[in-house]
């Protein structure tokens, strides 16, 4: 359970849950991803920036390895879901006191 109550507030890919385009099943498995890099700073308590990279990192890669799964659904993850992705890493950076965490460090080893 998530302990932060900004995140548990927060609408997590608000704009892909509105788009048709997107999945529902596969923008789910997005937000899941999202909210485990949540569960990943509550349980390891990550002590500066290199640290929180890694867990979005980790967390970015699983995301490219669901870009064929939207391909084989007719979607992709572009430009609409890249900012709302981008965007809920950054949320999330901030509502755990990373106010220094770069939008696109965070995400850097995407490939979308």
């Amino acid at each position: 359970m998530i302990k932060n109550k900004a995140i548990n507030e927060h609408i997590f890919l608000e704009d892909m849950y509105k788009d048709q385009y997107y999945p529902r099943d596969l923008v789910d498995k997005l937000k899941q991803i999202l909210l485990n890099v949540c569960i990943g700073i509550e349980q390891n308590n990550p002590k500066n920036l290199e640290q929180l990279y890694a867990l979005t990192h980790q967390a970015t890669e699983e995301i490219n390895d669901l870009q064929q799964a939207f391909d084989d659904a007719d979607s992709e993850i572009e430009t609409v879901a890249r900012e709302s992705l981008g965007t809920d890493f950054h949320f999330i950076a901030q509502a755990y006191d990373f106010k220094d965490a770069d939008i696109e460090e965070l995400i850097s080893p995407r490939d979308w």
